[in-house]
């Protein structure tokens, strides 16, 4: 089975960790549109941005002109728990499909959190610590941002008020519980307990929720209380430049064996995962050292890329966030009950989308059912249970393998799989039941949604 002199995993030593955060911004030409005060139409300031967001984040969120930001001793030393994680060769998945490609994907389930989440948690908790706030407050889908939050706030002693997705909620308890076993507090939204949740609940009764609902209510209890301000765990460009972390390490790890991949697929929701796992390969095409290629994968039940509209548009429900220019359904689109939560994002990080519509990079959607029958298919033949997000990009990886066994051709692909789905067991229930349904917007559905975009001038 084994024909070439690759481990099966590949590490890193503790010392091979990257020591700084890489910022794509730095190296494109055409930078990402900023984000928009949605009462002046105008460019928000770092002071404006100071009242929702902790000040050494605000400062990552603007700097588009340093390529390298230096990671924090403390947040280097926390790490050091899980990471570096490992560059995994799919031998076996190899084997079972019969196909000339040599696959790979970067494994990042290896900690409590189950997920990538963990590496923007503990660096945005540790700036909420050094700036002496209380707390923060959050939202979460399928819940391994908030589990991950929940775990970095014990770290440091902060307190955490999550607000998680209704149907997540209610699918995922056992991730909730881990959340509340680190001390967080942990609320359906849209709640009651919110002005705008109850504004929500109002407009679209018995709605099973959003992401864009859970930011607005996480917003309006950070801005009105003393103490907390907001995180978020995908979309910004201080969390795109935290996963950074996982590309350096993949692309220390194929450079160790002198390999260069031709295509790497990750999921996408917000863009966190994807956005850090591209950094380093999308730094080599922007300055024209090397050419990938590189494909989002999103669920067909919320294409944000593949049938957006590129505009600005406000980041959550309620509107009370700033405007992105992004690739959007629009902020009041609330999408099917799929199980991958975390994809549920009515919007794309400003900066994926301004690549995207560079060209730089592709997108395809697939349906939930389709997703299912990889993550069943991978646990079966590499071992791993996978989360449902990630399977997304497991999908496409098997799909593209496929088309190298049809054509001959001897591609190297590289995937993100971001989390483990452990907690994921229901939707696992729905699918092997015959349960699982494949609901995909309609055009009027989206066109309903569009027309709710904020007017620009």
């Amino acid at each position: 089975m084994k024909t070439e002199n690759i481990p099966y995993k590949i590490y890193l030593d503790e010392s091979e960790m990257p020591k700084s955060w890489y910022n794509m911004r730095a190296d494109m030409k055409k930078k990402p549109a900023p984000l928009l005060n949605p009462g002046t139409g105008k460019p928000m300031t770092a002071e404006e941005l100071g009242a929702v967001f902790c000040d050494e984040l605000v400062a990552q969120e603007l700097d588009d002109t340093t390529p390298f930001i230096e990671i924090p001793e403390e947040i280097r030393a926390f790490y050091k728990m899980y990471r570096p994680s490992p560059l995994v060769r799919a031998y076996c998945l190899e084997e079972k499909l019969g196909t000339p490609a040599k696959i790979y994907y970067k494994f990042e389930g290896n900690n409590t959190s189950g997920s990538h989440k963990l590496n923007s948690a503990i660096a945005q908790a540790y700036y909420a610590k050094k700036q002496g706030l209380k707390g923060v407050t959050t939202e979460t889908g399928a819940g391994q941002w908030g589990t991950a939050l929940s775990m970095a706030c014990s770290y440091f002693g902060l307190d955490c008020k999550v607000f998680m997705v209704k149907c997540s909620y209610e699918q995922k308890p056992f991730r909730r519980e881990v959340m509340r076993t680190y001390g967080a507090n942990v609320t359906p939204s849209p709640s009651e307990t919110t002005n705008i949740g109850k504004k929500i609940l109002a407009e679209h009764p018995g709605t099973t929720g959003s992401l864009g609902c859970a930011i607005s209510e996480a917003v309006e209890v950070a801005v009105g209380s003393e103490g907390y301000r907001y995180v978020l765990g995908s979309v910004l460009n201080q969390v795109l430049l935290h996963q950074s972390v996982i590309g350096l390490e993949t692309k220390a790890a194929l450079d160790k064996y002198g390999i260069k991949p031709d295509m790497i697929i990750g999921c996408a929701g917000g863009g966190s995962n994807l956005g850090g796992l591209i950094a380093p390969f999308m730094g080599e095409k922007l300055r024209g050292e090397a050419d990938y290629r590189i494909i989002a994968v999103e669920p067909a039940s919320c294409p944000s890329f593949t049938r957006g509209v590129y505009a600005y548009d406000f980041c959550d429900t309620g509107m009370v966030c700033p405007l992105a220019k992004m690739y959007t359904l629009g902020s009041d689109f609330i999408p099917s009950p799929n199980h991958a939560g975390g994809l549920r994002y009515h919007g794309m990080s400003s900066t994926l989308s301004e690549l995207y519509d560079q060209k730089l990079m592709e997108a395809r959607s697939v349906t939930q059912t389709d997703v299912f029958e990889a993550a069943e298919y991978f646990a079966r033949v590499e071992g791993i249970l996978p989360a449902p997000e990630s399977s997304h990009a497991i999908r496409v990886a098997i799909d593209e393998a496929l088309r190298c066994k049809e054509t001959g051709e001897e591609k190297t692909i590289v995937f993100g799989l971001t989390g483990t789905g452990y907690f994921d067991m229901v939707a696992y229930e729905k699918f092997h039941n015959g349960e699982m349904s494949d609901y995909i917007p309609t055009d009027e559905d989206l066109a309903a949604a569009r027309a709710k975009l904020p007017k620009m001038n």
